[in-house]
């Protein structure tokens, strides 16, 4: 049958021409498809480039629109095989890439003349290049860049708004800090975390990343800073005299700890600061310094409320949780979930009488936002450091899932565990939560890590 094509007032009697679109996202072989039909052409649609081959065998086409990834096959390897047999070698191609980059063009004009198209582009403007092959219009082989894509009207460049409700890891290590360039990555810094409102500055633990907080207050001036201890451990308040604002009048620092130590928290902290450890001495210090006892009722600072609840380790330790603007942030540093258990975590349910003395803590830490806490052992490690007062990453693991945390930061990273045995952990840990299905998003915490609301 000859079909009659209309076209700008000329009308061209001829065969249907043949196109095979080599193509592998539907989206665009439908949109182009449907355009070359309509302007009289046949077409049928190869989605990978072992069919596209496939195709010309049998379709025969009298041009081919290739895309230049595909499936099996990528387009450079059909051109190349196209141009190595005679019988193919002069069949005309358009080639259709987003790649607009020099290597691929390149690679593409060495095997001889083609026409290229950067996508995306208008359909019109292939039907343009048919109509210049097949009635032989004047053209050019060679590259039609995209150019239709709109000019912003200025460029898109959003900056962080540091101002957010976000937390802040100074100090993500446990036991004692670290240093050299095998501990980079994560960095070596004792348990010293934030909770930043923009307004408020609330601290948790005095760790030696204690430090580098207190220089970063500096900044700012003196402001009223709210520093929270989990316990008196003394990784967790090593960092106190090194704390710049404690020196600085103006600033105001409200301790807040547990009656259960046996000295009060003022003395622990400050103790550090005997003449016989410390070069200065605690009426040295030109803050105002208040001390707080912690009890039941929760601790409000401007809109943020801040609860504990007791964790597994030794001596009076509790951990904290933040409920800010619609945002839950729980902090735990230490704690031993499940003290000696060494069995499946995938074995364990809410309602089993190993779990249930745990229940405060679990009930304390339902549906949090961001649970910070701790996995310092791998399975194969804890059955010799039972008692210490840290979680088998197994079962730190399983209390994600018991809770239902939406997302986990690992910290409390052990100090023999450099960045290598970190990222093997991180593995491990990702594997773990498959096995028993609680895919829950997770991180490895590094010194200096920011978490945004």
């Amino acid at each position: 049958m000859r079909v009659l094509v209309q076209r700008q007032d000329m009308a061209i009697p001829t065969q249907p021409k043949r196109i095979l679109l080599a193509e592998d996202v539907r989206a665009i072989s439908l949109r182009m498809s449907h355009a070359l039909e309509q302007h009289g052409y046949t077409v049928r649609v190869a989605e990978d480039g072992e069919e596209c081959l496939e195709q010309i065998e049998v379709f025969k086409p009298d041009l081919l629109v290739l895309d230049l990834i595909m499936p099996k096959m990528n387009g450079l390897e059909v051109l190349r095989h196209l141009r190595a047999q005679q019988a193919t070698q002069q069949l005309p191609v358009i080639v259709c890439t987003a790649k607009d980059y020099s290597t691929e063009l390149k690679h593409i004009q060495q095997t001889g003349p083609v026409d290229v198209l950067i996508k995306p582009f208008d359909p019109e403007l292939l039907l343009e290049k048919l109509r210049q092959h097949f009635h032989e219009l004047p053209s050019a082989k060679g590259v039609t860049h995209r150019d239709h894509i709109p000019a912003a009207a200025e460029q898109y460049a959003p900056i962080l708004d540091t101002k957010r409700p976000h937390v802040k890891l100074w100090g993500t290590r446990g036991s004692i800090p670290v240093c050299g360039a095998r501990y980079a990555q994560h960095g070596g810094n004792t348990t010293c975390f934030e909770y930043n409102t923009g307004k408020e500055r609330i601290m948790f633990d005095a760790g030696s990343g204690l430090r580098d907080a207190g220089q970063s207050f500096l900044a700012g001036g003196p402001c009223h800073i709210h520093l929270f201890i989990t316990h008196t451990h003394w990784d967790h308040i090593q960092g106190f005299p090194f704390f710049t604002p404690i020196y600085v009048p103006g600033f105001e620092i409200t301790v807040y700890g547990e009656r259960g130590f046996g000295k009060n928290i003022e003395s622990l902290l400050c103790g550090q600061m005997d003449r016989d450890y410390f070069p200065i001495q605690r009426e040295d210090l030109r803050a105002k310094i208040n001390f707080v006892f912690l009890d039941d009722e929760p601790v409000k600072i401007g809109e943020v409320t801040v609860t504990r609840e007791f964790t597994q380790h030794p001596g009076a330790t509790v951990g904290f949780k933040v409920t800010h603007d619609g945002w839950s942030v729980a902090l735990i540093p230490d704690n031993e979930f499940l003290q000696g258990y060494t069995g499946s975590p995938a074995l364990l349910t809410r309602d089993a009488n190993l779990v249930v003395p745990y229940e405060p803590i679990l009930k304390f830490l339902d549906g949090v936002d961001l649970l910070v806490h701790e996995a310092q052992y791998l399975p194969a490690d804890y059955p010799k450091r039972i008692g210490w007062g840290h979680s088998n990453l197994a079962t730190a693991c399983a209390l994600t899932k018991l809770v239902g945390a939406k997302k986990w930061i690992v910290v409390h990273h052990d100090p023999d565990h450099d960045d290598l045995a970190l990222q093997s952990k991180l593995n491990l840990t990702r594997q773990i939560l498959r096995e028993i299905g609680h895919p829950i998003d997770l991180v490895h915490a590094y010194d200096g890590l920011a978490e945004y609301r």
